[in-house]
């Protein structure tokens, strides 16, 4: 395996619904492998259905870390990830085992690798301060604000908590969110892993399995396990709710819409959500991709990871 002077790391990553799961377990089996989740959504506590959390029957018997590290009241961040999934990756290989760092989220699982630094700023209010004039100008505004002085960061940017980050790092640093990643990413990578991405020959075999997941996942209880965090306390507008497959079922729940039209639009969030994620992973040019045909089965990616590995190892 390639190693940081010789740390032994497997990378899985692909989109939703791929088999993620499954192929890090595979290896994990054959290579006296552990795995990291790199999923934004599993860190939750009690959140098992709608984020298609393994099963203890899935893992089958593998150690997998950075699941249900969280309780679903409250933030979790991209620093605090890295905080807690770095020190695992490096026991596991200072134990001589695998690390297999398996997930969709990009954002997690490049953070993790590169090592970014995410010191936080000390509490000088300027978040509270910008969280404050967002309520009062709207979304737009700071959008605005963003765009006049990184543009590019504007650009791909959509959601509110990273728009904020982004004006954070400005008026506390002078450097723009765009610039700070560009200098992180010249730094040398924490880690160097052998990077394994599943895709399909065709979309449509991908959308497919997207649809039967919501199907699935209705069908285990997902609207049971929403119900039980509402009843637990768990507001509404918290971060983790905000996931696909709870946040339009918890309108649905709440009479704003009907349940149909809240399963249509998990599949439809999804689709749009995997796009995404290829888009993300396409960009790391030292991507080995596993590419699923028609009648390609989850051992056929397997064998074709190890053989894969195999060559590398040369």
């Amino acid at each position: 395996m390639q190693t940081k002077e010789k740390i032994p790391i497997l990378a899985v990553v692909g989109p939703t619904a791929s088999g993620k799961t499954a192929l890090g377990v595979e290896l994990a089996k054959a290579y006296n492998g552990e795995v990291v989740s790199a999923d934004s959504m599993q860190i939750y506590k009690h959140m098992d259905i709608g984020t298609a959390k393994p099963t203890e029957a899935e893992m089958q018997g593998i150690p997998h870390h950075m699941i249900d590290v969280a309780s679903p009241e409250e933030d979790y961040s991209v620093s605090r990830y890295c905080a807690q999934a770095a020190p695992i990756v490096e026991d596991i290989v200072a134990r001589g085992k695998t690390a297999i760092i398996a997930g969709g989220t990009g954002l997690y699982m490049d953070s993790l690798i590169r090592g970014n630094d995410f010191a936080p700023f000390p509490s000088t209010g300027v978040r509270q301060r910008l969280e404050a004039q967002a309520d009062a100008e709207g979304l737009e505004a700071m959008a605005a604000w963003l765009r006049s002085v990184d543009p590019e960061a504007a650009e791909r940017i959509q959601d509110r908590k990273r728009l904020l980050r982004a004006l954070e790092v400005y008026l506390e640093t002078g450097e723009t969110i765009t610039e700070h990643n560009r200098r992180t990413q010249a730094i040398p990578p924490r880690f160097t892993p052998v990077w394994l991405g599943l895709d399909f020959a065709d979309r449509q075999q991908l959308y497919d399995r997207i649809d039967l997941r919501v199907t699935k996942m209705l069908e285990r209880g997902l609207l049971e396990e929403i119900r039980g965090l509402l009843d637990s306390g768990v507001p509404e507008k918290a971060t983790a709710m905000q996931a696909i497959g709870y946040k339009e079922f918890v309108d649905a729940l709440a009479g704003r819409q009907p349940l149909e039209a809240a399963a249509d639009q998990v599949r439809q969030s999804s689709r749009r959500y995997a796009k995404r994620q290829l888009t993300w992973f396409r960009r790391n040019k030292a991507m080995h991709w596993l590419i699923r045909g028609e009648n390609t089965t989850g051992e056929d990616i397997f064998l074709s990871a190890r053989q894969l590995l195999r060559e590398i190892d040369k």
